[in-house]
């Protein structure tokens, strides 16, 4: 049985480089993706993720504070991919602090189309280790 994805990024490109980037490994499958945190909250709840796929700076309701709320009402992990964590920043330590598994920082900014050949395998690990697989 393959582990349920939720892919959470304002950007609608970035969205299908990560879901391009999950669905190669067939232990995963993108169940939804959302545009900002309010809809996440929404889909969480409907479909049961696995795991959360979150970028930080996102209207309506950021990354951080969706977190804080799917924590309380979601059994998914949860991995940060976003521009403004980087190792040691407020927003990476403040995401661990709220049980993050993993935190990856795109690596060109916000819209990094070469998070697929920069990150790529960082992202499928990272996503394994949160949900139990072997990596």
């Amino acid at each position: 049985m393959t582990k349920k994805v939720l892919v959470v990024d304002d950007s609608i490109m970035m969205r299908t480089i990560i879901r391009d980037i999950v669905s190669a490994d067939p232990e995963f499958t993108v169940v939804g993706d959302a545009h900002n945190g309010l809809v996440a909250l929404d889909l969480a709840k409907k479909l049961q993720p696995d795991l959360v796929l979150l970028d930080i700076e996102m209207p309506e309701l950021n990354g951080i504070d969706t977190l804080k709320r799917l924590r309380l009402t979601c059994r998914a992990k949860f991995i940060i991919i976003s521009s403004v964590a980087q190792v040691g920043s407020p927003q990476t330590i403040e995401a661990r602090r709220l049980g993050a598994s993993d935190v990856i920082s795109k690596p060109s900014g916000s819209m990094s189309l070469d998070l697929q050949a920069k990150r790529g395998h960082e992202i499928i690990k990272a996503a394994r280790r949160a949900v139990g697989l072997p990596v």
